[in-house]
């Protein structure tokens, strides 16, 4: 790469990659036959607004729970749920998991009716008895004692109910003010739901990328640096046919050519390289490796091939190189390493990209072996998604996964000035990443 000016190289089969050195611009394009391009112009800078989130209204007298909850305050609250999110909250709570939406909304109804009837009515039965004992007791200062003992026995069991039921009617209004908060964000910023935090399990150090105000500044023209960007498609031909797509605008935004001083394809085992899942490319100071690892699939059928086979010959591949120089390994890794990398931890524990076995291979092959994940490390606490499934509409609620990564040797680690996401880019299901690095 030294002496090359301001390149910019793509190629991959699954992912586009576009590599730049940003010092001269130059207007030619040239696009390897094997790959496809696909980018947008992303909108100006705005600021994400603060949205108010429902609070539950909820008191406690003598022992008995009034709970003006959302689900009266906002009675559209629970229609806004999906089947899914309506079976989750009824197994929990015991309720019956079968049935049509109408059928499912009824039952959580009546459910939180029941429980908020039945604790006033325990609380109710409870003073009406004690009441009874007080009025049928004859002076006596023995059996006043005896009788005043015997009424804090009842009160304190009728509230210990009460708490019960309290406890879990909080459960379940915490859970849908969530919901509702998300949705009421989503809608608010439905031109870039990828600002709204969406996570079923948020922290509270957690907050949504952002990349109009998240990225840094761009580097001066007298820092050398390469510009990398990779991009999971489905299908280069459909991609290059959308109208909103022009590879034209694309070249003269980001100014590229195709300068690897050598191609490599596969890990040079056949029985991995049959799918064409890898793309090495050869560069004066670094190697860059463009990925689609393979899915563990339905019913996680090609589990054991992912974490025995192909995460091992890989890491060992990359380990190899980085003999001789420092590794770029970008593309669909097909893993969400951790809960924050993902919408729904929880519903998806033996999900494909989600099992305890991808996420400790990926751990153990990659990241313990010396390879940094760079948007993780530039944004500890930040919830981005690369990957939004076309199925449930998922970019419109930013449900997504994180699958999409740059991984880089340690040794260049601290050189990487930028790693982003850009979740404005449609065209598939997955949207670009990129990477900044100070050579």
């Amino acid at each position: 790469m030294v002496g090359c000016l301001n390149q910019t190289f793509i190629l991959g089969f699954r992912n586009v990659i576009i590599h730049k050195r940003i010092e001269v611009s130059l207007k030619r394009l040239s696009i390897n036959p094997r790959v496809g391009i696909r980018c947008q112009r992303l909108s100006s800078t705005s600021n994400m607004n603060n949205s108010s989130s429902i609070q539950p209204q909820e008191t406690i007298t003598n022992g008995r729970v009034g709970e003006n909850s959302s689900f009266s305050n906002n009675p559209e609250a629970i229609e806004r749920m999906t089947v899914q999110e309506l079976k989750t909250k009824l197994r929990s709570i015991g309720g019956p998991t079968k049935g049509s939406k109408r059928e499912l909304i009824s039952a959580f109804k009546k459910f939180f009716d029941e429980e908020v009837d039945d604790s006033r009515e325990i609380a109710e039965d409870e003073e009406s008895h004690i009441l009874n004992q007080v009025k049928g007791e004859k002076s006596s200062k023995r059996k006043a004692k005896g009788l005043c003992i015997e009424q804090q026995t009842e009160v304190t069991s009728s509230v210990s109910v009460d708490k019960t039921i309290e406890k879990r009617a909080k459960r379940i209004t915490k859970d849908l003010n969530i919901t509702l908060e998300n949705s009421k964000d989503i809608t608010e910023h439905a031109a870039e739901p990828w600002t709204v935090l969406a996570h079923k399990k948020p922290q509270k150090e957690w907050v949504a990328y952002n990349p109009k105000t998240m990225r840094p500044p761009d580097l001066n023209g007298d820092v050398k640096h390469v510009k990398i960007m990779s991009w999971n498609v489905n299908g280069l031909r459909a991609l290059l046919k959308l109208e909103s797509f022009s590879a034209l605008e694309l070249a003269q935004r980001e100014d590229f050519d195709i300068p690897p001083l050598s191609v490599k394809y596969g890990l040079g085992i056949p029985d991995h390289d049959s799918e064409g899942r890898l793309v090495t490319t050869e560069f004066d100071s670094f190697y860059l490796i463009s990925g689609y690892v393979p899915n563990a699939g339905d019913g996680l059928k090609r589990l054991s091939y992912r974490i025995t086979e192909w995460d091992p010959s890989l890491s060992s591949y990359i380990k190899e190189l980085e003999k001789s120089k420092p590794v770029i390994l970008t593309g669909d890794l097909n893993c969400a390493h951790e809960e924050i990398d993902i919408y729904n931890p929880a519903g998806n524990k033996r999900s494909a990209g989600f099992t305890i076995e991808e996420r400790t291979s990926f751990e153990d092959n990659f990241l313990k072996k010396g390879f940094v994940d760079t948007f993780r490390k530039q944004h500890p606490n930040v919830v981005g998604y690369t990957y939004w499934g076309f199925r449930h509409g998922g970019r419109k609620t930013n449900r997504g996964w994180r699958l999409d990564y740059f991984l880089v040797s340690e040794s260049i680690a601290e050189n990487v000035h930028d790693s982003f996401i850009l979740p404005d880019v449609a065209g598939s299901d997955h949207c670009p990443i990129g990477l900044v690095l100070k050579l």
